[in-house]
């Protein structure tokens, strides 16, 4: 391809050499070649009649003996020269009247080096905007470029990914090595007619780490890597994604053993038939051409297909049928063994004090993903380098964990004595509540300091991470977060707004139990709810599947759950409202209080000062804070 580029420049080349001979020649053929010594004695043997010399060329009258004069141009080397030379000879003929006339013309002629000079330039320019075009044209033509795949070769700026650099996802990397194993030794399956599976779907919430084991897939196989979005197949010209389809696994062949991934397929790999408008949209044709493409390779070719998605419930069956995607792994959040390890690998390149207990951390973020625990531990180091400290500080992953679930601290926003009271009462409600419910998670901070769009909040973390809730668990989840409003309405007199979020969430609990998990007895075991997310190609023509006395039924046993939780509410806050006071005072004076000081409050103990790690250990993520 660059050796077609220098064609227009060596033709250009040899069109001006052509042009340059050809306008010397013409200019040499036009003179009479005569050597200076013969013009001097044509001068000396008073031949010449007249003579003209303009530039370096000199014609001649000469005499002869018919009468007729004969007229000879020839060129002289330095005109000049000549001029002074022969300037007393020629005085003397023009005396005699032998010379009759001569001339110097001063004007300046052209030479074939004139002539070609323009040439030369204008052709440069032209070939400079014809190389600029065609340069733009190969390159920066999104009409040319559109059949092409996006596809980015290698790891980000060159850095080997291998599974040391993946924490927390043990039995995801294990499923990963088979592949990794076949790459290196292919021959060890086909002989004994094994086959590695075509594609592998991994499947998991967002920041878990679904592009990281890809990348750690091909560094540790040693092996090339193309990466890819869904979303880059799709354009709104027709053909497009497949033609891209097509040169992704044409590009993967050509650099064989590889891996290729395509990140949020489900951009690409939807359900045919599900659109409004028929099935012949340019997504569909897309899909179609990489199911195609999956079956056209041999499973001796080395290429493995990796792609991620957090939304495997909308994906078109064809693509996850045996021969295809094989095999889905599923990632997920990390266990508190998993953290501590992910939050170790994170801490390498950043400096920590002897504060900072990761054991601690761990415990303390539930739910958190990787990418979670990452920006947690850069949130830390930026507050420690805005506050000018050389290294981070367990009080600067505290202050990072607020902001990061609850928002920046507004400290400078100008609050009433009664609205401090009234959210003070409001969180009071909460943990309170939660304090006497025998299975509901432990209290471990709570604020009146404004943070994001709460004007409080009252945090509870979980014992351990199990997911597997209880009827009573979730029925006491209820009760806590009618923990607010119950008490603005029993020390208040009156109820405020800021009950909005924990009624919300409490009726989406309450129905869930009701018709989703069958724990209605009047309902019986029967689930009335789908449990997965609307998806409006696939759900757009669906009806309820019960009928409209069922909806007035689940309606009367989500309120009567409700009823009987606020009232279960109501006689825990009025039996301890004296600890609900003193819990009031303490955050109208502290603004802040950590879990320990509040169980020591309510076993009548004196509150005492928070340490760093108790501070640290106050909230989690998992367990959503009760707003204010």
């Amino acid at each position: 391809m660059k050796n077609r580029r220098l064609i227009p420049l060596i033709a250009y080349v040899v069109v001006l050499a052509v042009i340059f001979l050809w306008a010397n020649e013409l200019f040499n053929d036009s003179l009479t070649q005569m050597p200076y010594s013969q013009v001097v004695e044509l001068f000396q043997q008073e031949q010449v009649r007249s003579f003209v010399v303009e530039d370096q060329t000199i014609t001649m009258n000469l005499r002869s003996e018919s009468g007729q004069d004969i007229v000879i141009t020839t060129a002289l080397a330095s005109p000049e020269s000549f001029r002074q030379e022969m300037h007393s000879l020629l005085q003397e003929q023009l005396d005699s009247g032998v010379l009759e006339i001569y001339d110097f013309v001063p004007e300046k002629g052209f030479s074939p080096y004139e002539l070609t000079l323009p040439l030369l330039v204008v052709g440069l320019i032209l070939l400079f905007v014809w190389a600029m075009f065609m340069s733009r044209a190969n390159s920066g033509n999104p009409l040319n470029n559109f059949g092409k795949a996006r596809t980015v070769l290698g790891v980000p700026d060159g850095k080997k990914v291998t599974f040391a650099d993946v924490a927390g996802a043990d039995e995801e990397k294990a499923e990963l090595q088979e592949v990794v194993d076949f790459l290196k030794n292919p021959d060890k399956y086909t002989q004994i007619g094994a086959r590695i599976p075509h594609g592998l779907l991994l499947v998991g919430p967002p920041g878990t780490g679904k592009t990281l084991l890809a990348r750690a897939a091909a560094g540790e196989a040693g092996v090339q890597f193309l990466s890819i979005s869904g979303s880059d197949f799709v354009e709104m010209y027709v053909g497009v994604g497949a033609s891209r389809v097509r040169d992704l696994f044409d590009q993967a062949k050509k650099i064989a053993p590889a891996i290729i991934f395509i990140d949020e397929i489900d951009a690409v790999g939807r359900k045919r038939g599900s659109g409004l408008g028929g099935g012949h949209d340019e997504k569909e044709q897309t899909l179609n051409q990489l199911l195609v493409e999956m079956d056209g390779f041999s499973r001796t070719e080395g290429i493995i297909v990796l792609a991620a998605t957090n939304r495997p419930d909308i994906l078109d069956p064809a693509l996850l049928r045996p021969g295809r995607f094989d095999r889905q792994i599923q990632v997920g959040r990390p266990d508190v063994k998993g953290r501590e390890e992910i939050l170790r690998v994170h801490a390498k390149d950043k400096k920590v004090d002897g504060t900072v207990d990761l054991k601690v951390v761990a415990r303390s973020t539930a739910g958190f993903t990787g990418a979670d625990l990452s920006n947690l531990l850069n949130e830390g180091a930026i507050l420690a380098a805005r506050d000018n400290r050389p290294a981070l500080s367990m009080e600067d992953l505290n202050e990072a964990l607020m902001k990061i679930t609850a928002g920046p601290a507004k400290k400078s926003r100008v609050q009433t004595r009664k609205d401090l009271k009234v959210t003070a009462i409001h969180e009071a409600g909460h943990a309170v509540a939660i304090y006497h419910l025998p299975t509901h998670d432990p209290v471990r901070h709570i604020t009146i300091v404004p943070r994001g769009q709460s004007l409080g909040a009252t945090w509870y973390l979980p014992q351990d991470d199990s997911a597997n809730l209880t009827r009573n668990q979730m029925y006491e989840q209820i009760v806590s977060l009618l923990g607010g409003r119950v008490a603005e309405a029993l020390f208040l007199g009156d109820i405020s707004v800021g009950a909005s979020n924990d009624i919300d969430r409490a009726t989406k609990l309450a129905r869930d139990m009701v018709a989703r998990y069958g724990m209605c007895e009047k309902l019986g075991t029967v689930s009335y709810l789908d449990g997965g997310e609307v998806f409006i190609g696939r759900d757009y023509q669906t009806t309820k599947s019960y009928s409209e006395k069922v909806a007035g039924t689940i309606d009367d046993e989500v309120k009567a759950l409700i009823d009987r939780a606020y009232d279960h509410c109501r006689r825990l806050l009025t039996e301890h409202q004296d600890k609900l006071h003193a819990l009031v005072d303490a955050l109208l004076e502290k603004e802040s209080v950590t879990g320990q000081q509040f169980r020591d409050l309510m076993e009548g103990k004196t509150l005492g000062a928070a340490s760093a790690t108790d501070m640290f250990d106050s909230f989690s993520e998992a367990s959503e804070p009760t707003e204010g």
